[in-house]
């Protein structure tokens, strides 16, 4: 009798072992202003379906982040899914830490924005699932502005007439900052890029050239002030403190500036200049699952993913953390948050004009080459040819390509 009740409770608790959902450790790194709507939808996608569950932990911003993942990759304990920079997808490729994802990707939502979902890519295979991008838009004084009679610089020949009128004694015109991102930001507006068609350093290139050039020259007429990477900083600083009028900065900057500091001005927020073909780099994190994911664990992370792409997700994140809208679905939804403030209207639209800027594996061995070139040419004096030669030539001794 009793071998009888053991069997049948056995038997009668098979279904619920079969309904387990399938775990996925997940290790995030969206911290505020975007953690606590992020881990809400981690708990709301968990709660609407019984097939997985996403089990999280914060470590931190995308460098502590990845700093703790390759620890965990060296010494065991790695998550199943990582939420990383798209700069750190081709490594992990590289290292062979990826999953290819494509086979996995049916019916999946067809109206994203141009380059958005190529941000997962490498070498043509999907590896990341992207959540938040980012472009960068234009900062200047609107107060200096309209005491000067300027409007918002439309190109970049403006923005050097306009760093020329607000320059004095006691502050430049603009900001000039020499890490990678920034001066990328210039080269592709201007139609240029970093990277040539093969994914190797394109530092020689004539409108790379000419673009270090405008910055060297705007430098040493006295109109901008020139910040390397250890004075990051001091760049914000010397902006609200009105000792500059005019920079370039990540979208997501905007909420962190007008939410937490004080500001004695009315902000300008604008487009970059462009021209004609120019593009504006997308920047940000994706999702990577990470070798060793089951199929099943793969299937979750897709399913989690295309819930954050719903319409009404991606509103709500785009709200609380300026991220771009990743479909277009959900600019509807957005309509009434541009309209309470037009700035938001014109730093938004470049989501038809962002592109993809980098997908090399080299690139965490040879970025700083470049900025030891832009910090040389700025702050050293040498000609900006002769930087970006040298550069170029370290950046390819590490190329493994």
């Amino acid at each position: 009798m009793h071998r009888v009740l053991m069997l049948l409770v056995l038997l009668l608790g098979l279904p619920a072992m079969a309904q387990r959902p399938t775990e996925v450790v997940f290790w995030h790194t969206a911290g505020p202003p975007a953690q606590e709507l992020f881990e809400g939808f981690i708990k709301e996608f968990n709660a609407q379906q019984k097939d997985y569950r996403i089990t999280y932990r914060f470590v931190g911003d995308y460098r502590e982040g990845g700093i703790k993942l390759l620890a965990a990759l060296r010494s065991g304990g790695a998550p199943n899914l990582f939420h990383g920079e798209i700069s750190f997808l081709g490594r992990i490729v590289q290292e062979g830490l990826g999953v290819a994802l494509d086979a996995y990707l049916t019916g999946i939502p067809n109206d994203f924005y141009p380059a958005f979902f190529e941000t997962g890519k490498v070498r043509g295979q999907t590896y990341g699932l992207p959540i938040g991008l980012s472009v960068p838009v234009f900062f200047y004084n609107a107060d200096q502005f309209s005491a000067k009679g300027l409007k918002a610089p439309a190109s970049w020949e403006d923005v050097a007439s306009a760093a020329q009128k607000l320059t004095s004694r006691a502050a430049k015109g603009y900001i000039v900052s020499s890490d990678i991102y920034s001066f990328n930001v210039l080269v592709m507006s201007r139609g240029g890029s970093l990277v040539n068609k093969d994914g190797k350093p394109n530092f020689t290139d004539a409108r790379v050239v000419e673009s270090l050039e405008y910055l060297q020259e705007l430098v040493k007429k006295g109109v901008a002030q020139s910040r390397n990477i250890a004075e990051a900083q001091f760049s914000v600083a010397d902006f609200l403190r009105t000792k500059a009028f005019m920079g370039i900065a990540p979208i997501t900057t905007w909420p962190l500036i007008e939410d937490r500091a004080p500001i004695p001005f009315k902000l300008g927020v604008t487009a970059v200049p462009r021209v004609a073909g120019g593009k504006v780099p997308l920047a940000g994190g994706a999702l990577i699952p990470l070798k060793g994911v089951s199929p099943e664990q793969v299937r979750g992370i897709v399913a989690f993913w295309k819930y954050l792409m719903e319409p009404e997700n991606i509103a709500k994140w785009v709200k609380t953390t300026y991220y771009m809208p990743m479909r277009r679905a959900a600019q509807p939804l957005l309509e009434d948050w541009y309209r309470a403030d037009p700035r938001r209207r014109v730093a938004f639209a470049q989501v038809e004009d962002a592109g993809i800027w980098l997908q090399d594996p080299e690139f965490v061995l040879w970025y700083g080459f470049l900025e030891e070139a832009l910090e040389r040419a700025l702050k050293g004096g040498i000609s900006a040819r002769a930087a970006l030669e040298e550069a170029q030539r370290k950046a390819l001794q590490v190329e493994r390509r």
